[in-house]
């Protein structure tokens, strides 16, 4: 039907380019029509924490302001009413004491769901979430399973400054014994925080504040309360044949977009959200540099010792003879984040960085 339509607008004078853009205009409608209802990353994450709680009473949520307040950025709204102050626990100011009582409950099987109001925030609980969560099932010899999750607002906001914008997915993935994810979508959300959940080992959840408000068509599937995503699973967001993105959280968002003006060009870029930073998704990062033989990695982070560099890695170590060209990186600026708008936007990747890196990749830069 393509082909018709096609023959006909170029007979008609319709130019190749504007073409290409009808196609992936009529792409994204019917990917956007298999999930006719949308919602809110907020709402996805509130209704995944509500079902887990109604359907295991061992969960419990503490935090800063997760009660009365009903959360800084309301993903625990109505949960104090619905379960009582013995499940939804406001915690004083203080990371390291709360987090160290979340790892004790987790110790006595109970399933504690621990907000960080922002993962900066963490620095002062992280020798609980490292010596004491993440160690604990190897040196017990698998006798202590941990089965908490830590979640909150990672990475870059807007204008919070240097001490409030770090990545911590590199620092977090770093570490045996953590299992670390970073949801992109709706459906991320909930299918993702609900297996952390369910899961017996530590789970750093790393959300991202700006995509909180933003809303995602979500299929019937994931709507269902019995709903969830395997950890250790990426996810191919778009199809592509001539260079491969990987990327995570916000910065799928500029993949995708970088994709769409590629693909103005005559560049097919085939797109991969990771979900998962801790098990990596090797294999299908691999299977579509072996597709598409180039790699544009993506990440908000440092770029010294970041996810970045550890996907380039995989992919030299089990794909360097499939690569026509070399492996572009794209991260943070190697500085602590700017607190002045114009310098915080040029300290971190933008679309346009990733459209010029995968040109570079593709031989197409002028």
């Amino acid at each position: 039907m393509w082909g018709i339509l096609g023959r006909r607008a170029v007979d008609g004078g319709i130019s190749a380019s504007s073409l290409r853009r009808m196609r992936s205009a009529l792409v994204s409608a019917r990917s956007y029509a298999a999930g006719s209802k949308e919602m809110t990353v907020r709402d996805a994450l509130n209704s995944a924490i509500d079902e887990e709680m109604s359907a295991d009473p061992k969960v419990f949520v503490m935090g800063e302001e997760v009660g009365q307040y009903q959360g800084a950025y309301k993903i625990t709204k109505g949960l104090l009413e619905k379960y009582g102050p013995e499940r939804v626990y406001d915690t004083p100011i203080t990371e390291a004491g709360f987090t160290g009582i979340g790892v004790g409950a987790a110790y006595a099987g109970l399933k504690p769901v621990v907000e960080f109001m922002t993962f900066n925030f963490s620095m002062q609980a992280i020798d609980h979430i490292i010596n004491s969560a993440a160690k604990s099932n190897y040196m017990s010899a698998g006798q202590i399973n941990v089965p908490i999750v830590f979640r909150g607002p990672n990475g870059a906001a807007a204008g919070v400054g240097a001490q409030h914008s770090q990545c911590y997915a590199a620092w977090y993935a770093s570490v045996p014994g953590l299992k670390v994810l970073a949801p992109y979508s709706a459906e991320d959300a909930r299918g993702l925080l609900k297996a952390a959940i369910r899961d017996p080992d530590p789970v750093v959840f790393l959300e991202n504040e700006l995509l909180y408000g933003e809303s995602f068509p979500i299929s019937e599937e994931a709507l269902d309360s019995s709903f969830c995503l395997p950890i250790g699973k990426a996810k191919i967001e778009r199809e592509g044949k001539d260079v491969t993105i990987t990327t995570f959280s916000k910065m799928v968002g500029f993949a995708l977009k970088a994709a769409e003006k590629l693909a103005e060009e005559g560049i097919s870029a085939e797109v991969i959200n990771l979900r998962s930073i801790r098990p990596l998704d090797r294999a299908t990062i691999n299977a579509s540099v072996r597709k598409t033989s180039r790699l544009v990695t993506v990440e908000e982070g440092f770029p010294q010792h970041g996810v970045c560099a550890e996907i380039c890695a995989s992919v030299v170590e089990e794909s360097f003879s499939y690569l026509d060209a070399p492996v572009e990186r794209i991260a943070g600026a190697d500085v602590p984040m700017p607190y002045a708008a114009n310098l915080e936007r040029l300290a971190l990747p933008q679309v346009e960085d990733i459209v010029r890196a995968a040109k570079r990749a593709c031989f197409r830069s002028k």
